[in-house]
């Protein structure tokens, strides 16, 4: 039976996704599908680009490589099912495709976390200590760095699929959402899952919460320091680093609101 073992009677999920309204879940799915599509084409250019292109092979286009190719794989872990189940009026998933789903949400979200921070700290090598740039960001400590990034997505993961395998569930087995996520299932558990909840927020919320503001100032220390630079690299570099700031707050701003919130109630926000 090995992990996914079920730990209950129950065998699928019924996901009630984001409207029950027929029209506008039509008008929804042409929605979903064009972002889906665009957002998985721009971030294969951005792959494909850099990827052939000679004059991008700095350490910071390496990173965005690899930013770009873990988000065109994160908008498909769910976005398709839920563009799918727009045009259905029974949503299920399977208790093995929602611990999948749940395993690739997380190790993707945490090895881009690992990837925010890593081209974070190459900003700032780049602009506090250039002299130094090439020999502390050469090809081997980027692609180390590359690999801490996968290996802490799969710990992080690995973290939420061993607790969700504690979950006892005797029905319901509808949950209130367009995918299976850890606080989705906390909400129809018939087991003990307050502890579960503070660990789990604490595993997610927590570190959010923390390395969220070490980036903010991380970024301020390197804006800072743009003062005695000329004023062509101090518009070059303040428009790197706000597109990094942009990705930065819009990834770790979702991801506070969903772990953050008190563990008592568990109230997913679809």
């Amino acid at each position: 039976m090995g992990l996914l073992t079920i730990p209950s009677n129950v065998t699928e999920f019924l996901l009630l996704g984001l409207i029950q309204n027929p029209h506008v879940q039509k008008i929804l799915f042409i929605f979903f599908f064009f972002i889906f599509l665009f957002t998985v084409l721009a971030n294969l250019f951005i792959v494909v680009t850099i990827s052939i292109s000679p004059t991008l092979s700095s350490p910071m286009y390496f990173f965005l490589t690899y930013l770009a190719f873990i988000d065109a794989f994160f908008i498909s872990v769910t976005t398709p099912k839920l563009s799918i189940d727009l045009l259905h009026q029974r949503r299920t998933i399977s208790w093995g495709g929602c611990l999948t789903q749940l395993f690739l949400v997380h190790f993707l979200g945490g090895s881009e976390i690992i990837v925010l921070i890593v081209m974070a700290y190459d900003r700032y090598v780049a602009i506090c200590k250039p002299l130094h740039y090439m020999t502390i960001m050469r090809q081997g400590v980027c692609q180390l760095l590359v690999v801490v990034a996968w290996i802490g997505g799969i710990l992080h993961a690995t973290v939420q699929i061993l607790f969700t395998m504690d979950f006892t569930f005797c029905g319901p087995n509808v949950i209130d959402n367009f995918m299976c996520d850890f606080f989705s299932l906390l909400e129809i558990s018939c087991s003990d899952t307050y502890r579960l909840g503070i660990v789990v927020a604490t595993n997610s919320g927590v570190m959010c919460l923390l390395i969220f503001p070490m980036l903010v100032i991380s970024y301020i220390v390197i804006l800072s320091s743009l003062k005695s630079h000329g004023s062509e690299e101090r518009r070059k570099a303040s428009s790197t680093c706000g597109s990094h700031f942009t990705v930065v707050v819009l990834f770790f701003g979702s991801c506070i609101v969903t772990y953050t919130h008190p563990v008592a109630t568990y109230p997913v926000d679809k």
